[in-house]
């Protein structure tokens, strides 16, 4: 499985509505974290499961899925979590 779909696995227990993984790997190029092959995503999930939290409690519900893979094959996971009713910016 390539990261990008164990990633989309990984937060699917989030219930999400929506999930975008861009894969900025290429912008770290000779990064010593990219070095060895580990990637550099960029997330923006929507979940009702984040209604009523803060933002590091967001980010706490992603990186309790997703923590275990870095520092490899992931190396860095920036993340935007919303709420459906909340509006996200473009």
């Amino acid at each position: 499985m390539d990261l990008d779909a164990l990633l989309r696995a990984r937060l699917a227990t989030l219930d999400p509505t929506r999930v975008e993984l861009r894969d900025d790997g290429d912008l770290h190029r000779g990064h010593p974290g990219a070095a060895g092959g580990a990637g550099h995503f960029s997330l923006l999930i929507v979940s009702h499961r984040f209604a009523g939290l803060g933002r590091l409690a967001r980010h706490r519900a992603v990186m309790d899925r997703v923590g275990d893979l870095i520092p490899h094959p992931l190396h860095a996971l920036a993340v935007k979590a919303y709420a459906p009713e909340e509006s996200i910016p473009s």
